[in-house]
């Protein structure tokens, strides 16, 4: 079995880049879709990073939030004079062309490296919203468990990008060593 899993080391690598391919494919399709583009806002709003896209005050992003799958017309009018669906538009093609980088990395050493690296590095901005935005951490409602270490819903969909970047450095360095080992 040991021998078996060594050998299948190349297609595993493969497999990471499938995974990421599906998963920046998925999530960087669904920002065409109202309700994402609503719901990334807290995290763009706070983030020093990002938040010069939105245009108008961004910190007022609190008023005007949909729930998921909610169409508030007013909510949707201020959206729309943020920025935040062109913001969501541009940030989703993006995604979708990293994905797609890492992707053919079976194919294109070049390629691949590029973008593996840029998912490592697209996971490593998304968990700077850790740091930014406090939608990441329960809140105090009276509870004994709230903030650091507690984790909101929005707090355990960003952490997962610590995988995403280990994925992505590892289909980097993969597609690294297979370009110096084609100069040889």
């Amino acid at each position: 079995m040991l021998i078996t899993l060594a050998k299948l080391q190349s297609q595993f690598f493969n497999l990471m880049r499938m995974a990421i391919f599906i998963v920046m494919v998925w999530i960087g399709g669904l920002k065409a879709f109202q309700y994402e583009a609503d719901g990334i806002v807290p995290f763009v709003a706070n983030s020093p990073l990002m938040s010069f896209f939105y245009n108008g005050k961004p910190n007022e992003y609190k008023a005007h939030k949909n729930k998921e799958g909610e169409v508030v017309e007013d909510n949707i009018k201020w959206h729309t004079q943020n920025g935040t669906y062109g913001f969501s538009y541009a940030l989703g093609t993006s995604i979708v062309i990293i994905g797609s980088l890492t992707l053919l990395g079976i194919f294109n050493t070049r390629i691949g490296l590029v973008g593996g690296l840029l998912t490592a590095g697209m996971s490593l901005v998304t968990l700077t919203f850790l740091i930014t935005t406090p939608e990441t951490w329960v809140p105090n409602l009276g509870g004994p468990e709230f903030g650091f270490p507690y984790l909101s819903a929005a707090g355990r969909l960003v952490i997962k990008d610590v995988i995403m970047m280990a994925g992505g450095l590892l289909c980097a360095s993969d597609c690294a060593k297979r370009l110096l080992d084609q100069k040889k």
